[in-house]
């Protein structure tokens, strides 16, 4: 299958010695390549630059961005990360944009599917694939397909450019954001599920850990609006991890507790 699409990839790595070399042999394997790979070395302690610098030597076509990294870390290092790629990419000629997990790997034909999907429908905006966790996946036949994982986001450049990339936001959330900013400049958003990719790092466990990571979670997912159903199966899949039970509970508790507090907090000013 070949596609006149041409694109690119944003990938925002900070410590990532255990997997981006997973992430670094999917892509250099890929059927249809990037034009350019600009891997964002955000400060990193461990060996990431050296795995990243070794591809790199080899494959003329991935490119990396040395930032110090901050001092406080938060969930918009991210979208500083992704800025400070898409302006190293200057010149380069590009239909399509990719946020890219240093963590996450995939088939040989992953974006060339993922190509395709944007020459079949003009109006796709955003767009990605089901994935794998641990063995464990979501159910998008009861959460639906619309929302598209933020571990590895792929926008048509105009919608990108459109929605004004990655909102900086400290608190997270940030992937949803891009994806409901698209669906509001009037393109479609799609996860297909007959693909997928492996996240070989939990989600948040990064920057939150254990059961504070939970509560965390569940707040943000309050605040950016999340439908209780999307809230429901979300903590039924936590359920399924460590600390098994009760991190889900504390995901969804965190949610509806918020939820309350502001049904009681509209009650006392009406």
């Amino acid at each position: 299958m070949s596609t006149p699409l041409k694109y690119v990839l944003i990938t925002p790595a900070r410590n990532e010695a255990d997997f981006i070399e997973l992430t670094l042999k999917s892509v250099v394997a890929q059927t249809v390549r990037p034009e350019r790979w600009v891997i964002v070395n955000d400060g990193s302690t461990d060996n990431t630059a050296e795995i990243v610098a070794r591809y790199a030597a080899v494959n003329p076509w991935i490119e990396v961005v040395q930032l110090p990294g901050a001092q406080e870390r938060n969930f918009a290092g991210k979208a500083y990360a992704v800025s400070a790629g898409r302006a190293r990419l200057g010149t380069v000629q590009y239909d399509v944009i990719g946020n890219l997990d240093a963590d996450v790997s995939f088939e040989s034909d992953y974006f060339e599917f993922l190509m395709a999907r944007f020459v079949e429908s003009p109006k796709l905006g955003c767009t990605g694939t089901a994935f794998r966790e641990k063995g464990m996946s979501y159910n998008y036949e009861f959460v639906g397909t619309e929302h598209v994982s933020g571990m590895c986001q792929v926008f048509r450049r105009e919608c990108f450019e459109e929605i004004g990339g990655y909102a900086a936001i400290k608190s997270g959330g940030i992937d949803l954001i891009a994806v409901l900013s698209a669906r509001a400049k009037g393109w479609e958003t799609r996860t297909f599920p007959e693909r997928t990719f492996e996240h070989h790092r939990i989600q948040g466990g990064a920057l939150h850990a254990g059961l504070r990571e939970r509560v965390h979670t569940g707040r943000k997912d309050y605040l950016l609006g999340n439908h209780p159903l999307w809230e429901c199966s979300r903590s039924f899949y936590q359920m399924k991890r460590k600390p098994y039970v009760v991190g889900g509970l504390l995901v969804l508790g965190s949610y509806v507790w918020n939820v309350e507090r502001r049904k009681r907090t509209d009650i006392l000013f009406v």
